[in-house]
């Protein structure tokens, strides 16, 4: 079997500014989402917002189709009345009135195709406000919250009374419920605020989203306070199962649960593909390994699938792939922007060599993320600090080690090597490992293991170096946060400066070039 070309299963999304010539998709884009309900843009305000404030204009395309967009405005709110329109927040839709040196982002539209709503095309889009309010230093973002399905209530109870009842999930609107669920409060209700917007009666709800990180000086410098970022790492059971589509719902399940934690990143544990092997029917181990791959494309689809559709970034813990008759075991990063990396495991064990014949990787490679550069170390990899140093003097912050260990011993050597990788060159690591048992499956009798997340050891970072860790040897998670700013400064100020403190002028680690890979 050739190398599988991932890009057949990558799905581009892609959240950007507008553009000039996107106009027009998004004005019909505009008739998909609010056919007959509302006014559609008119073509002039689209190119007013871009000659204005053309950072405040947000879409988010897939395959390049845009199917979702944003935009807004910055203001004093404290000029404008309580009561206020739309159009007078807007100048009738034409931002003439945004202030440059305000304090407050206005948020004056977003919609998403009626497709595509499962993807969490609107969350993206409130997050990219939010990273703007936080870049410009502004105070807090506004906006006019349509109640579209107020009108199926509005003979029996008043706007007030139907917010009250959304608030405590006592009835769903899909703006209202949307922008609670993404940090924004009501501060009141506003008449008249859309008189198109037959759906809500008029009304809408003064929503504000508060920026923590707000520094109150008559400035647009911006302060950068903390850069945290969620790491939900599983702690996967291998039991037996009947089918891929047995295997595709424990992954749904598990990447579920790290996009309701928040999660930038879920990480899942080396070869928990081999769980497809409780039904196929081949006793030797070589062979059984090369009848696993044959399922390489259903694996990239479904994870490349579960990022996008659940916005987080998946280490897809590793997978055992056939290329030019040889096999390698290969970590995959699964972006949440439908790109896809790999990395191959570069140190193979005696027992992967024993029972499966598997080839090593000659590179090791730093990934470009949403949430800065990353690298991959699977498993015994993290036990060679060679590696290490190699991907942190390439950029990394964060090393992820997906693990498959059969006893305690084995899982000692990956955490208590995560651990000193950590502390020895100023970076975070995680590890995550499968538990259970396929006893069915030769070579894959039992695991062992304890995930966890872990930080260099000093003042600024938990007392013992650990983030979170599971409970040993069940099914489970952990989530816990990191902080690369927190570690930009450790690495200048810290009471000890390991990377600042080499000795260059005595050895160095380099890595050395090679054709394959």
């Amino acid at each position: 079997m050739s190398e599988v070309d991932v890009s057949k299963f990558e799905k581009k999304i892609e959240l950007r500014n507008i553009q000039y010539n996107d106009i027009d998709e998004i004005l019909e884009l505009q008739r998909i989402c609010f056919p007959g309900h509302m006014e559609p843009w008119k073509r002039e305000q689209l190119e007013s917002h871009l000659d204005i404030f053309p950072e405040g204009q947000f879409v988010v395309t897939f395959e390049g189709k845009i199917i979702g967009s944003c935009s807004s405005l910055i203001v004093n709110f404290d000029e404008y009345d309580d009561q206020h329109t739309w159009d007078e927040i807007t100048d009738e839709g034409y931002i003439t009135n945004h202030n440059p040196n305000g304090y407050n982002l206005y948020g004056i539209e977003v919609m998403v195709h009626p497709d595509y709503r499962r993807m969490k095309i609107g969350k993206r889009l409130y997050e990219a406000r939010k990273e703007l309010a936080e870049e410009w230093n502004l105070k807090s973002i506004i906006l006019g919250g349509r109640i579209p399905n107020y009108y199926k209530y509005s003979k029996e109870m008043t706007p007030r009374d139907y917010v009250k009842e959304v608030i405590h999930h006592n009835i769903y609107d899909p703006v209202l419920t949307f922008q609670l669920m993404n940090g924004f409060t009501v501060m009141r209700i506003n008449r008249h605020y859309l008189p198109d917007d037959k759906q809500s009666k008029e009304y809408a709800t003064l929503m504000e989203w508060n920026n923590v990180d707000y520094h109150p000086h008559n400035t647009r410098r911006h302060f950068k306070t903390s850069e945290p970022i969620r790491i939900t790492a599983i702690q996967y059971m291998m039991k037996t199962i009947e089918s891929f589509d047995d295997f595709a719902t424990q992954v749904e399940y598990y990447t579920d649960v790290a996009a309701d934690q928040g999660s930038d990143f879920a990480v899942f544990p080396e070869l928990l593909t081999t769980q497809l092997l409780s039904f196929v029917e081949e006793k030797s181990p070589s062979q059984a390994i090369r009848r696993l791959t044959e399922f390489t494309e259903d694996y990239i689809e479904l994870f490349t699938g579960l990022a996008v559709r659940y916005n987080v970034n998946i280490i897809g813990g590793s997978h055992f792939v056939e290329e030019d008759g040889n096999i390698y075991n290969v970590a995959y990063l699964f972006r949440r922007d439908g790109t896809i990396e790999k990395q191959y495991k570069i140190h193979i064990t005696p027992n992967e060599r024993k029972w499966w014949g598997i080839t090593p990787g000659d590179k090791v490679q730093v990934f470009d993320t949403d949430c800065g550069k990353i690298a991959i170390l699977i498993c015994y990899d993290i036990e060679f600090p060679e590696l290490s140093r190699i991907v942190t003097d390439m950029g990394a912050n964060i090393i992820f080690s997906p693990f498959c260990t059969e006893d305690r011993q084995g899982y000692v050597r990956v955490r208590y090597c995560s651990q000193a990788r950590a502390v020895e060159n100023e970076i975070y690591t995680v590890i995550a490992g499968t538990v259970g048992n396929l006893s069915q499956v030769e070579n894959m009798d039992i695991q062992y293991a304890q995930s966890g997340i872990f930080t260099p050891s000093d003042f600024a970072f938990p007392r013992d170096g650990i983030v979170g860790e599971c409970h040993p040897n069940i099914e489970t998670v952990v989530v816990g946060d990191v902080d690369l700013e927190i570690l930009r400064r450790q690495r200048k100020t810290g009471n000890v400066t390991q990377l600042r403190n080499r000795r260059l002028d005595l050895y160095e680690v380099i890595q050395k070039s090679k054709s394959k890979m």
